[in-house]
């Protein structure tokens, strides 16, 4: 009866054991499932967080060009009131 108890204990152990592994085996999966979805928004978050970027450089370099526009204009008119004042300071000051 004692070699029967004895023998009997280590195939539970091993049981158990395999039983515990199998659900720690099936817990970290589980955990690897969660931490891949998580995985797979952040990058479809990335994705659309870059095709906005990309949306918004555009529209910024088409502002810069409306800027650069603007300082061209400006530059001339100041060009040109300033060679008016000039010419005008020149042509009175003979007189």
């Amino acid at each position: 009866m004692a070699s029967r108890g004895y023998g009997s204990g280590p195939t539970q152990t091993r049981q158990s054991m395999a039983s515990s592994g199998g659900a720690v085996k099936a817990r970290q999966l589980a955990q690897l499932q969660q931490q891949l979805a998580q995985l797979s928004n952040n990058l479809a978050d990335t994705e659309n967080l870059l095709r906005m970027t990309s949306v918004q450089a555009e529209s910024m370099r088409g502002l810069g060009s409306w800027h650069a526009g603007l300082f061209m204009a400006a530059s001339k008119v100041l060009g040109e009131e300033s060679v008016q004042q000039t010419q005008q300071q020149g042509g009175s000051g003979p007189n």
